[in-house]
């Protein structure tokens, strides 16, 4: 066994020892409480088992590299078990959690973008310290808090707010306290006092970025009018403000929802099609290749560089990298290897984290069944990309899909066509919506010109999409998925993988 594959092993099983703390721990609620002793007892327990088996394995069987193997990948499944603990221990442990209930008073400084809706807004609000009657209290937390959408605040402006701290509430079966947690958020506000203190106080570089993606956010809705511009502001900047409620759902019942959110899943496809867009421009393939790592990064950049484009972009760039030496094979180790970084800083995305959940099996799915889709698929013409993009459209799908069904309870019994439809077009629709609301920062008549062919995508791909969700079978509804159904589906899933290559090796064997 080579040492790569002893890691990969590694990695996977500390993988598996957070995602099994999480399940034990999560099962009531991500915060722990003194009335829940037995969420952290299991764990506890569990870990003094497997520890114990793993310490024997390495000290009685020392001779034989299996057993010794086998003891270190369960130590590393305890220490995932122990990292997810400690992670779990910290929320529990902030000063935040003496406030929650209580009226407050602090000044902060906004350090996201405002995320805004027809009534409302929504804060991102890192904590410094809360005034006291005795002394200010330091505490390094977020907090997320609900104003109205008028007066409008800014990225970097620092506030004196006056409110109540309050725990993140269920909604419909939603962990909204989970979701948060993993940004570090573990406090709401609703609609507090908030006195304007200071402009213009955040990180240089990220207001001048904002402030480049608003100026072309306004050229757009100049240039394009609805429903066309919220299309394409949601796939140049995945904002779904602009969206209406009608259209959102026809976008969820086709499984086409992913192209106008930034997420995990979306970045991955898109950053291979925009590879095999290059390529059938004519660039050469070194070319294509770093062009479309600029473009990763500059759109990532744009859209304010938030934590979760940032991981699905290393995904991404991960792909491309494989794609362009020709290392599919062992991409997926990579692809692992980054994962595991990605869950040593934040152990709590592996569950609460979709996005992170669709970028990690999006690459994996078109590592692993992409070549296997193009072999089946060797009769259909790769002309304009065609035999690429169906491929790697339908295996990043086909292994999100547990996931999908899992967290939304819904599933698109047309998505795979739906997709491949519409999803060659946005690369082309990406570049040239950016093109010409920059363009129409400075020239509106000329930016309106270049609009037109972009228009014409949008309503072609408005079109499929309204069609398409008014199929009376478009799409299933199930309830109630257990987790479990995760672990047999990609059991299973990966079984096939590993009975299509065999298949394919006696094939190409002639057997």
């Amino acid at each position: 066994m080579t040492a790569s594959k002893i890691f990969l092993y590694f990695c996977l099983f500390f993988i598996g020892g957070i995602f099994l703390s999480s399940i034990l721990s999560t099962s009531s609620g991500l915060m722990v409480s003194e009335a829940e002793p037995s969420i952290l007892k299991t764990p506890l327990f569990l870990i003094l088992i497997i520890s114990i088996s793993g310490i024997l394995l390495i000290s009685v069987f020392w001779k034989y590299k299996d057993f010794v193997i086998i003891g270190f990948c369960l130590l590393f499944l305890v220490l995932g078990i122990w990292h997810h603990q400690m992670a779990l221990s910290k929320i529990e442990d902030s000063p935040l959690q003496n406030f929650i209930g209580k009226e407050v008073i602090f000044n902060s400084l906004i350090n996201e973008e405002p995320s805004q809706r027809e009534k409302t807004t929504k804060l991102t609000i890192k904590l410094e310290k809360i005034e006291t009657q005795v002394r200010p209290v330091s505490i390094n937390e977020k907090v997320l808090v609900t104003i109205w959408r008028y007066p409008e605040y800014q990225y970097g402006d620092k506030l004196r707010i006056i409110g109540k701290l309050e725990e993140p509430q269920e909604y419909q079966g939603f962990n909204y306290k989970d979701y948060l947690a993993k940004d570090g958020i573990l406090a709401v506000m609703s609609f507090p006092e908030i006195e304007l203190v200071e402009k213009n106080q955040g990180n240089f570089l990220k207001k001048i970025l904002i402030s480049f993606r608003q100026k072309l956010e306004e050229s757009l809705n100049k240039v394009l009018s609805r429903p066309y511009s919220g299309l394409s502001e949601a796939l140049l900047f995945g904002k779904e403000e602009n969206i209406s409620k009608n259209w959102k759902e026809k976008f969820n019942l086709t499984g086409t929802r992913h192209i106008t959110a930034v997420s995990g899943m979306n970045i991955t496809i898109i950053t291979f099609l925009i590879l095999n867009f290059l390529l059938m421009l004519g660039f050469w393939r070194q070319q294509a290749f770093y062009f479309s790592i600029i473009l990763i990064i500059f759109y990532i950049l744009m859209i304010g560089a938030p934590s979760s484009a940032i991981r699905a972009g290393i995904m991404a760039l991960l792909l491309l990298t494989a794609q362009y030496f020709g290392r599919f094979s062992s991409a997926s180790r990579a692809v692992v290897f980054a994962a595991t970084l990605m869950l040593i800083q934040n152990p709590l995305l592996l569950v609460s984290d979709v996005g992170f959940q669709l970028s990690f099996l999006a690459t994996m799915g078109i590592i692993h069944l992409q070549p296997i889709l193009s072999e089946k698929f060797k009769k259909i013409t790769n002309a304009w990309g065609l035999k690429n993009n169906l491929t790697a459209t339908l295996s990043a799908q086909i292994f999100a899909l547990p996931i999908l069904i899992y967290n939304f309870g819904q599933i698109s019994i047309i998505s795979p066509i739906t997709n491949i439809l519409i999803l060659p077009l946005i690369p082309f629709l990406t570049i040239l919506g950016f093109l010409f609301s920059f363009i129409g920062i400075f020239w509106q008549q000329l930016a309106q010109i270049l609009s037109w062919p972009a228009w014409l995508g949008l309503t072609y791909i408005l079109k499929i999409v309204d069609f398409s969700s008014k199929i009376s079978w478009a799409s299933l509804v199930f309830k109630n998925i257990h987790w479990i159904f995760l672990i047999i589906s990609y059991l299973i899933l990966g079984g096939f993988i590993l009975w299509l290559n065999q298949r394919l090796k006696l094939k190409f064997l002639n057997y």
